[in-house]
């Protein structure tokens, strides 16, 4: 199963709205009062995983998502007690190990994929639209 995945803020900070949907299948969406574009990209990976169960690969326009996970950024969190290489404690954290949780399940087979936003790409667009409409409702 592919999900499509996107964040996005009214303002950073401020109003923000995360996004989640499969072609031709479920999808959902949700906002928060004053946020980050960074939280919400997290938390729109976080909702779908906790969403959908068994093998997934999450598609999205976030490096920081994507790359966290192909690039292993979460080993090193761990190896040094939740810092980033900067030796500064990781942002988002409390949003990072539910998702790591979920992502990283023995046997689940989550994968994570990158597009590249704004470029036609039609489920990108449709997650990029669900979340900006829940960061405006959330204002």
């Amino acid at each position: 199963m592919r999900v499509y995945t996107d964040g996005a803020c009214r303002g950073n900070p401020g109003a923000g709205g995360w996004a989640w949907a499969v072609s031709e299948g479920p999808f959902d969406s949700g906002g928060e009062a004053h946020t980050t574009n960074q939280r919400m990209e997290v938390r729109a990976a976080l909702e779908a995983l906790r969403s959908l169960p068994g093998p997934v690969t999450v598609v999205s326009d976030s490096t920081y998502v994507v790359n966290c996970f192909r690039q292993r950024w979460w080993a090193g969190w761990h190896r040094r007690g939740w810092r980033n290489s900067q030796g500064q404690p990781v942002a988002n954290r409390d949003l990072w190990e539910p998702l790591l949780d979920a992502a990283l399940e023995p046997g689940r087979g989550v994968r994570f994929e990158w597009v590249k936003g704004h470029s036609g790409d039609p489920m990108n667009d449709l997650v990029d639209r669900l979340a900006t409409e829940a960061a405006d409702r959330a204002r």
